[in-house]
């Protein structure tokens, strides 16, 4: 979706300063808005995709003036009222109000760090998505597209022409997993953007950039 996340590429928002001894949490309430994340999302109720897509439908000034943690609060607030397992009224009090709702599986504590340090693939069998549309060295465009849930195409490359840099494998397609959980694998690319091509003849000689985009996201050129 076109969202306010979605400033790569863009001016006016100011340098990238990260402090080097900027801590994992800012506050015990982003610890716990990080670690609930995790844990529903282990119960299987959506998958990655749906889980940005949600942090990405907030407002865009509401997004804008709110923290990282924040996104991942009102995600998961969406997300749990889209579902049932949580009620309006009870995201107002911050507290259960009736018995909880049942949930396929439940994270227990003792096996966080097992859990974290196994991870989840999104790679795919190179036999469901049948053979790549292209190979490393190929000219292609990446398509002008608008889909109404999360992508991984950013704005700034759409329409823009680039060589195919790497072929990655077989992955499943962010934009109709976050829609209706259907992972559609397909190819998986990294495609070099000249900043030439990107930004025009103002952008700096001999700066690039690599974005890794799917086959449903390019054309050939």
């Amino acid at each position: 979706m076109n969202g306010a996340h979605d400033l790569g590429g863009g001016h006016g928002h100011g340098p990238i300063a990260p402090d080097p001894n900027e801590p994992l949490f800012h506050g015990d309430w982003e610890r716990k808005a990080f670690s609930l994340t995790l844990a529903m999302g282990f119960t299987g109720q959506w998958n990655i995709d749906q889980s940005r897509f949600a942090r990405e439908s907030m407002a865009p000034g509401r997004y804008l003036e709110t923290s990282y943690y924040e996104h991942w609060a009102h995600g998961l607030e969406v997300l749990l009222a889209d579902r049932g397992l949580v009620s309006e009224a009870e995201i107002q009090a911050a507290k259960p109000i009736g018995p909880a709702k049942p949930v396929q599986r439940i994270l227990n504590a003792e096996d966080v760090v097992a859990t974290l340090q196994k991870g989840g693939s999104a790679k795919r069998d190179e036999a469901s998505a049948g053979p790549a549309k292209f190979n490393a060295g190929d000219r292609v465009i990446a398509r002008n597209i608008n889909p109404p849930t999360h992508t991984r195409v950013p704005r700034y490359v759409r329409g823009r022409a680039g060589v195919i840099e790497r072929v990655h494998g077989v992955f499943v397609f962010p934009d109709t997993n976050a829609k209706s959980a259907d992972e559609k694998p397909q190819w998986l690319y990294a495609v070099r953007f000249e900043g030439q091509e990107l930004w025009g003849p103002d952008a700096e000689a001999g700066a690039c950039v690599y974005v890794d985009l799917w086959d449903d996201y390019l054309d050939p050129a």
